[in-house]
């Protein structure tokens, strides 16, 4: 009896382990919440050497043994979550026409948007303190290292609706922070529009919403 306990219990761990593993093809399934469960994925956090010499975003996520259901994950999926973690699969996120890279983001939904956090592209990289300017020659790698950009990071918007990418700026983060006035004031003190600081304010407000 004890061990036909132990093995129910183990069984019951698999099956509930499994479900932590979710595959979502599209936006509207995401927001759906219909998306197809893995039993096993792995999730790695990419080293600044990586997206230095590769691009892309900061995570890595793959199935440890099944090469063709990694090759999967690396172009298909619109997002996996993970242990209530959500990704963004930024290979065909496009931001003004500009392409974030391979591998995911990771993201959070509220209001019906997604909201993730990568590295600044086209305009926004203007209006950051780094500038990529002239250092832009040479190959990938020697670009992002010498703009930055390797350690820099802003939130994006998915629209919910459309499915169009907007750059969490100053006056967008304004814009959702207009109900709660104690809030804008503390952002407005910072004045900043790197995801530590979007990240704070966008989280506060997921939080409240819920």
């Amino acid at each position: 009896m004890k061990r036909f306990y132990i093995f129910t219990l183990f069984v019951l761990s698999y099956i509930f382990c499994s479900a932590q593993y979710t595959i979502y093809a599209n936006l509207k399934n995401l927001l759906l919440q219909q998306g197809d469960t893995l039993e096993s994925l792995h999730v790695e956090k990419r080293t600044k050497n990586m997206i230095t010499l590769q691009g892309g975003a900061d995570y890595k996520i793959y199935h440890p043994t099944n090469k063709s259901l990694s090759s999967y994950l690396k172009r298909k999926p619109f997002a996996v979550c993970t242990d209530s973690n959500l990704y963004i699969n930024c290979k065909k996120m496009r931001y003004k026409k500009l392409r974030f890279g391979q591998w995911y983001a990771p993201a959070f939904i509220m209001g019906g948007n997604i909201y993730f956090s990568a590295m600044p592209l086209g305009s926004v990289v203007a209006k950051s303190s780094y500038s990529m300017g002239s250092n832009l020659g040479g190959s990938l790698g020697e670009a992002i290292a010498s703009s930055g950009l390797v350690s820099k990071r802003v939130y994006y918007e998915i629209n919910g609706i459309t499915g169009e990418i907007l750059f969490v700026s100053k006056d967008r983060m304004l814009e959702l922070l207009t109900d709660y006035p104690e809030w804008t004031q503390s952002f407005l003190t910072e004045d900043s529009e790197s995801a530590r600081v979007t990240g704070k304010y966008l989280k506060l407000l997921c939080e409240e919403i819920e």
